[in-house]
């Protein structure tokens, strides 16, 4: 196996001490420049790829931001890692994403392993519906925020979404489109924003005067297209079933329409459907989706921007001294986008 080559062997074939390459490297402008293009020269013909690790040691902070979010193969987390990635790009950060497939076993070992490469900082979507991940990782002392969850209870920023009101936005919109009888998708129920857009569901009916009876609940045990379409068998297997159909998100949404199209059940005149998170899907889809849209490369960017607030050193205030960081919980509001899988009812 060839060896690595190190800052000794470009200064010994450049003919310069290491402190100059280092200088190269690290301050150009301050070497002479045909000395510069000596040793760059040598690096180029080396190969010489310098340690990041070790640099890090040295200037005692990471360059890497990590990002933990429930399923990078849901659209909505791809733009959550788009804001992010472009937050941290323009601050001179790279970010390590990493999917816990929502398994708190798998949260558990990649928050170890950002522990392990003392990160910058960690952008979370806790799949732990427990918290004891979270305390857990708090020990190491890297700074947090959690994504698309509310920090209640707890001295963490957090960047979310509205889900009472989005949930609310969706059954308020099929119950004015004249259904009163609606199926609620939901995922995993030790999931916040399921719990939540649940809540929002029923406040809908409660204004509307129908009771908790109008929804009927059909849990997932996850949150993807495969479950939309088990969740979509089982709705098809009522006997009296609900006009309408609100998800959890829209993987979920899809599969329902998946099945319904399946059955030879038409979609929105024998069953409305509205997903939520707006995916790039499901404007695409066979029947366009009628969904309740997160800003998500918003939630992303504002994220990273306040990991940045709280990981920044040598911050000054107006008076001089250090400036300290004020934990913030910024809910943002959802929007309904109405699509023809919901335009008819019966």
């Amino acid at each position: 196996m060839a060896q690595s080559v190190g800052i000794k062997d470009v200064a010994r074939a450049a003919g310069v001490s290491v402190g100059t390459v280092s200088n190269v490297i690290n301050r150009p402008d301050t070497v002479a420049t045909e000395t510069r293009a000596r040793v760059l020269s040598a690096i180029d013909r080396l190969g010489y790829v310098r340690s990041e690790s070790a640099r890090q040691l040295r200037a005692g902070r990471s360059r890497i931001m990590g990002l933990l979010v429930l399923d990078m193969g849901n659209p909505f987390f791809v733009d959550v890692a788009r804001g992010a990635e472009r937050a941290a790009r323009d601050a001179g950060l790279g970010v390590m994403v990493c999917n816990s497939a929502e398994s708190a076993g798998e949260e558990a070992e990649y928050l170890s392993l950002f522990a392990e490469q003392r990160v910058r900082g960690v952008l979370l979507t806790p799949a732990d519906a427990t918290g004891r991940n979270i305390e857990s990782f708090r020990r190491h002392g890297i700074p947090f925020v959690l994504v698309d969850r509310v920090s209640e209870g707890t001295a963490e920023c957090s960047v979310s979404v509205d889900d009472v009101a989005g949930g609310a936005l969706a059954v308020r919109h099929l119950i004015d489109a004249g259904h009163r009888s609606i199926a609620y998708v939901s995922g995993p129920p030790g999931f916040t924003q399921v719990r939540d857009r649940r809540t929002g569901a029923l406040n809908a009916l409660a204004e509307a005067g129908l009771g908790p009876d109008s929804l009927r609940e059909l849990p997932t045990e996850r949150l993807d297209v495969a479950a939309g379409r088990d969740a979509g068998a089982r709705l098809l297997g009522l006997a009296d079933r609900p006009t309408a159909v609100f998800c959890a998100n829209d993987l979920l949404a899809l599969g329902v329409l998946q099945a319904m199209y399946a059955a030879g059940v038409a979609v929105p005149d024998d069953l409305a459907i509205v997903g939520y998170d707006d995916i790039e899907f499901a404007a695409a889809a066979a029947v366009p989706l009628t969904s309740v849209r997160q800003p998500a490369v918003t939630m992303g960017a504002l994220a990273a921007e306040m990991l940045l607030e709280e990981t920044e050193e040598g911050a000054e205030d107006d008076r001089g001294g250090k400036r300290a960081h004020e934990h913030r919980r910024v809910v943002l509001q959802p929007e309904l986008v109405v699509r023809r899988s919901s335009l008819s009812a019966r």
